[in-house]
């Protein structure tokens, strides 16, 4: 996916003040019930349909690897803006040839849907759409320079997405909604390349729109990054560098994680840093953008032993992960207001 920075003993945290105050919250609601008052009314979050969420990997993962300039990638491209047409996004498509760090011109495209296109209060909702050109994690050279399918790195972040913006079509949230489909996410420095470094060389699509924006002078409250989001028994440790930049945002995100029983999700510990589009979000269109990424602590890479290799294909997509994620997604997004 992208490159791990030195890996950062976790913080084995346990946050009994959350579910203290909870606790102290529900019962002063409570109590102002039983004195005759009226208890505040809870946002109705639609339902997160996990098979669908999986129907739409499957779908992305059957056209191939998604690498720009490719046949597939063309036709993938085609299905996404189709689906968020479908339904009922005002889209909007940033075709951009973007320099790769071996100087192949990337024919990329960048893909958004939006929702209440003018509310200025907003949300950013965000994936890679494409794959991996390089198996570069095998172990065996030959199979390192052959692109990889991406079941989860890269699609199942856009199938939550995808299921999400069925669901906002049937019931708006209150707020308005932007779902941005990242393009050259994963076109970064291969581990075989023995050419001059060069800075910056994933998430090309991601720097391109933080630059040029679909809509100018975008902003948004904040943005959440879904990246790695299916595998099965995946964890999503609280990634280091939304940690400095968005506190606020992923404290309520873990939370919500846990109120809706998700914790052994979304344990309470920090994970590591990672190079991913929440940082040029930031960096560049300075958004608050946190990244919900799988980290495996115990994996010699953090991303797991399927990352970056021909083994990142629909079997290791568990529609529990997708269901976790998706419902968190969801309940911090219609709890906006």
């Amino acid at each position: 996916m992208k490159r791990n920075y030195p890996l950062i003993a976790a913080a084995l945290t346990l946050v009994f003040a959350i579910a203290s105050c909870g606790n102290k919250s529900r019962q002063a609601a409570a109590g102002d019930a039983a004195a005759g008052g009226t208890l505040p009314a809870s946002v109705v979050v639609p339902a997160f349909n996990a098979d669908s969420a999986y129907r739409y990997v499957k779908e992305q993962v059957d056209f191939g690897p998604r690498v720009p300039n490719t046949a597939a990638h063309r036709a993938c491209g085609d299905y996404l803006i189709g689906k968020l047409k479908q339904f009922g996004a005002q889209v909007h498509v940033q075709e951009a040839d973007l320099v790769a760090y071996d100087n192949t011109i990337l024919k990329a495209r960048n893909i958004i849907g939006a929702y209440r296109p003018d509310s200025r209060r907003r949300v950013l909702l965000c994936a890679h759409w494409d794959s991996r050109p390089y198996a570069d994690a095998e172990r065996g050279k030959k199979q390192q320079k052959q692109p990889i399918l991406g079941a989860n790195d890269g699609a199942s972040g856009v199938g939550v997405l995808l299921e999400i913006a069925r669901l906002i079509q049937q019931q708006a949230p209150a707020i308005g909604v932007d779902i941005v489909f990242f393009d050259a996410e994963d076109y970064g420095i291969p581990s075989f390349y023995r050419g001059p470094y060069k800075a910056d060389t994933w998430c090309l699509g991601s720097q391109y729109w933080a630059r040029v924006p679909h809509v100018q002078g975008y902003n948004a409250r904040f943005g959440i990054l879904l990246d790695m989001v299916g595998g099965r028994g995946a964890t999503f440790y609280r990634e280091r560098f939304s940690q400095r930049t968005a506190p606020a945002e992923v404290k309520k995100i873990w939370e919500a994680a846990h109120r809706l029983g998700f914790g052994s999700f979304f344990p309470q510990e920090d994970g590591t840093e990672v190079t991913d589009d929440h940082v040029y979000v930031y960096n560049l269109a300075h958004i608050p953008c946190v990244d919900i990424i799988n980290y495996d602590p115990q994996s010699d890479t953090g991303f797991g032993d399927f990352w970056h290799t021909h083994d990142d294909d629909l079997n290791v997509i568990d529609p529990a992960t997708l269901n976790a994620v998706g419902r968190t997604v969801m309940e911090v997004v219609y709890n906006e207001k």
